[in-house]
């Protein structure tokens, strides 16, 4: 039950499901057969026994003490919209604050006026709660989840250890010469962010930037998690999967803030090469004309401190097309626009085979960044691109033509592209997995001569697998020329390898 989660309540007596009548904003009735969005509540954390109700439109469960009825009126939450929970399993008894538990009445009403204190059998307190989603996991999460003291121990030990000086050294002997580091807009009131948020971020970011001097390595600092949240995704640190961050001008400013403190502290640092204003903000969420108008208030900001770190601005996600920003003049030098490039997350991918997915590569990824380097605009980044698809029982081979195939047209870029991420539990997302099981092949390393023949056979398998998409055999007939002949490229990776 951590924040953001999604909550359907059921009553056990009348056998229906609690609903916020229009999404919020009116009375709650008990009196649906089925749930849908207006069933739905989000759950806000307030202890491992307090929550907060919100609906889908915006609003939350409140009491005011008279009536005892509950509504979906409140804007914001504070006591009289702060619950008890206790749970046998899945099922549920509310309690106010003042003492008095929630029942479904016999009008199909919720109403803060049981008799006594309920058991779990079938009586009018009792609920059985259905979790129908429990996505989000971010900072946000971990934080209120575990509480401060907890929150601190895991984060601490883990900032201590799970990036090192060893991983920037690494990257150096593997040809990167640039990180790009996500923060969260907390980070510049560190040591002593505000709740639910621990310190030690900064202190992380400072060995950073000293790891990367000393390995030859520049900084991008990246704005991943904005106040309110740009995108409703756990990594902007959203508290329940909604995007307020464009709703609010106090927000905006805040973020604003954030960019400055981050160049009082890194401007003149050797290390820096950018400060990216914002990521993957949400095309739904977060109108252009707003968005725009930040980015110029940012560039202005960063100019302020410097005239030569890059400015790097990030793409909407969803339905919006880069070439806006290309056309929106944020700045007059070192401006950098950051693209996303995933096959995935997208139903047109799901059912892609192996060669689908490189074809892509070069049929649309290549032509989209040729057309946008090619505007005399800003400069085209790729930051962010993994070695992963939806593909089944891929080979290490597949694996290689697929990473081949992006690092050739990525290499592309104007502003070159940087991999998410270095390090993850899931292995084909996870950097350093990729280089040292020779899933993802950069080329020739300082520490190991390169195998020849593995890299003749790739180049060889490379040309044909061009070839084969430019001659787009890949259609109606051609389908089983197609399928044969990577069937030979797997196998003379196979063999060389």
């Amino acid at each position: 039950m951590l924040d953001g989660t999604k909550v359907q309540l059921r009553s056990v007596t009348l056998g229906k499901y609690v609903s916020a009548e229009n999404g919020g904003g009116m009375n709650v009735t008990v009196d649906r057969d089925i749930a849908s969005l207006w069933e739905t509540f989000k759950l806000w954390r307030v202890s491992d026994t307090k929550f907060q109700f919100r609906t889908f439109g915006g609003q939350f469960l409140t009491w005011s003490g008279t009536g005892n009825l509950l509504t979906a009126t409140a804007d914001s939450a504070s006591s009289s919209e702060t619950l008890y929970v206790e749970r046998n399993d899945d099922m549920i008894h509310i309690k106010t604050l003042g003492g008095s538990y929630v029942q479904a009445n016999a009008e199909n009403q919720l109403s803060a006026d049981y008799l006594g204190v309920p058991g779990w059998d079938a009586n009018a307190a009792t609920f059985q709660m259905s979790i129908v989603e429990n996505n989000l996991h971010g900072d946000y999460q971990l934080a209120n989840g575990y509480g401060h003291s907890k929150a601190k121990e895991v984060l601490t030990k883990h900032q201590n250890s799970f990036v090192t000086a060893d991983d920037f050294a690494f990257l150096s002997r593997h040809g990167i010469n640039t990180v790009r580091i996500p923060v969260g807009w907390w980070i510049a009131q560190d040591p002593n962010p505000p709740p639910p948020f621990v310190g030690g971020s900064l202190a992380a970011l400072d060995k950073a930037f000293t790891w990367a001097k000393a390995s030859n390595i520049k900084c991008i600092i990246d704005l991943h998690a904005a106040p309110g949240s740009q995108n409703g995704m756990e990594h902007s640190a959203s508290k329940d999967g909604s995007v307020d961050w464009a709703l609010s001008p106090e927000y905006i400013s805040k973020s604003l803030d954030v960019i400055d403190f981050l160049c009082v502290r890194y401007a003149k640092h050797p290390a820096l090469l950018g400060i990216e204003l914002l990521n993957e903000p949400s095309a739904a969420g977060v109108p252009l004309d707003v968005l725009v108008s930040y980015y110029k208030r940012g560039y202005d900001v960063v100019r302020t401190y410097s005239s030569t770190a890059y400015v790097i601005i990030c793409q909407r996600i969803g339905n919006a097309n880069p070439i806006e920003l290309y056309e929106a003049d944020i700045g007059d030098h070192n401006v950098v626009v950051d693209l996303h490039y995933y096959n995935l997350f997208d139903p047109y991918f799901a059912s892609l085979r192996a060669i689908d997915n490189v074809n892509f590569i070069y049929n649309s990824r290549q032509p989209q960044l040729q057309a946008l380097d090619s505007a005399n605009g800003p400069l085209t980044f790729i930051g962010e691109w993994v070695n992963e698809w939806n593909v089944s029982n891929a080979s290490q081979f597949d694996y290689q033509i697929f990473g081949n195939a992006q690092l050739e047209v990525y290499n592309g870029a104007s502003f070159g592209w940087s991999y998410w991420t270095l390090k993850n539990d899931r292995m084909h997302w996870d950097f350093e997995w990729n280089i040292k099981n020779k899933y993802l092949l950069l080329g020739s390393s300082s520490t190991k001569k390169p195998n020849i023949l593995l890299l003749l056979a790739l180049a060889i398998a490379m040309l044909l697998l061009q070839y084969l998409i430019k001659q787009n055999i890949e259609i109606e007939l051609g389908q089983q020329k197609d399928d044969a002949l990577y069937e030979q490229l797997k196998f003379i990776g196979k063999s060389f390898t």
